[in-house]
């Protein structure tokens, strides 16, 4: 046997050992990987507004604090509107259930020539009351699971809430201690880099905000006209949903306000949707391009490809994140690819030679023109 066999023999063991532990760390720590990740990005969109308070001698800590704060109080008073149109809706419904009942009961009969009654129903659900009981132990158990999560939930918010305070707070000390960790000629390159990606994120999360703002005051002049109930609340839930949840959020926001319409007036309830539709369209062809041409403008086929990519990654919290993360992306391409000339197709070309004639033409003709009405009563006759 030769005597390097032995060695390498244990230190393949020891590389094959080394590997299964960091495969096995690694699994444990993907949730906290994935929460600094967030963390970053919801830095990366926080940092602009602190940087503006420091840069007016606000401390860092503070300001971080006081952007916190004013989130908080945005999404607390989303969650309340929102749970307050919820609880109406449901005693609403509640209370109406009775007659929906007897509505339902009465088109079973018509259609389907039986002849049941809410009595008879009622018997039934009473003997049945093993299944209730059945029923009831898997409820009990789905609440248990349910507060379970969101336990968890709450203390993986916690989390990326404190990742992300640092994160600002700390934010040049942190890129001083990354940039020290790599030669001077690689600093200037991260730094580079981080700078746009702050940029990025920060004029997406701009955008979007300029863009919800506007969505939610023309909406809830729409529902105040057609006197739908909790117009505000209504306006806030188009705003937020339609421009903050990718590719499928402008559904989701129509559709609410749709709802609760056709729960007063059927008629209004085209109306919304007329007027979500003709809004969606001045929204794509006129706001979006005048805001985002001045912050972060994504091709809406490569959301939708990066929110494909980020839900297959990371689920829902890479869906979020996608779009940020696909800006800062073509931040990078636009700034370290180099761009060549793209030869057109002939066919365009001759296209483009027939407008620029057609243009010196019509330049020619006004020069005449002008010239025709300087030259006095003779050059007019002529």
């Amino acid at each position: 046997m030769p005597r390097w066999l032995p060695r390498a023999m244990v230190l393949a063991l020891v590389l094959v050992g080394l590997f299964q532990l960091a495969d096995w760390a690694f699994h444990q720590l993907i949730d906290l990987f994935v929460m600094l990740l967030v963390a970053f990005f919801l830095s990366l969109a926080i940092e602009p507004a602190v940087d503006r308070m420091a840069a007016r001698g606000v401390r860092r800590g503070l300001g971080t604090f006081l952007v916190f704060i004013a989130l908080a109080v945005a999404v607390a008073g989303f969650l309340a509107a929102l749970g307050t149109l919820l609880v109406d809706q449901v005693a609403k419904i509640a209370g109406d259930l009775p007659h929906l009942v007897d509505n339902l009961i009465g088109w079973v009969n018509r259609t389907f020539h039986q002849d049941l009654s809410l009595d008879q129903l009622q018997q039934r659900v009473l003997k049945d009351s093993g299944s209730i009981e059945k029923y009831a132990q898997q409820a009990a158990d789905n609440a248990w699971g349910l507060s379970s999560t969101l336990i968890g939930g709450l203390f993986q918010a916690f989390t990326v809430g404190l990742f992300t305070f640092y994160f600002t707070a700390d934010g040049p000390r942190v890129r001083r201690t990354v940039c020290s960790l790599l030669p001077p000629a690689k600093q200037a390159e991260v730094l580079r880099a981080w700078e746009i990606a702050l940029a990025k994120t920060g004029g997406y999360l701009y955008s979007r905000t300029l863009l919800a703002i506007a969505s939610t005051i023309a909406h809830w002049i729409m529902f105040a006209v057609l006197g739908l109930p909790y117009a505000a609340a209504l306006a806030v839930w188009v705003g937020v949903m339609s421009q903050f949840v990718p590719t499928i959020g402008t559904y989701l926001a129509g559709a609410l306000p749709v709802i609760v319409a056709l729960t007063v007036q059927p008629v209004d309830a085209l109306w919304v949707l007329g007027f979500v539709i003709v809004y969606q369209q001045i929204e794509n062809y006129l706001l979006h391009p005048r805001i985002t041409a001045r912050t972060v403008d994504v091709h809406p086929a490569v959301a939708f490809g990066a929110v494909i990519a980020g839900a297959a990654l990371l689920g829902a919290v890479g869906a979020l994140i996608a779009i940020p993360a696909a800006a800062t992306l073509q931040g990078f391409v636009g700034t370290y690819l180099r761009r060549y000339e793209v030869a057109t197709d002939p066919r365009i070309d001759r296209g483009e030679e027939r407008r620029r004639l057609a243009r010196e033409r019509r330049a020619e003709a006004a020069r005449r023109l002008r010239r025709l009405v300087r030259g006095g009563e003779d050059d007019a006759e002529r």
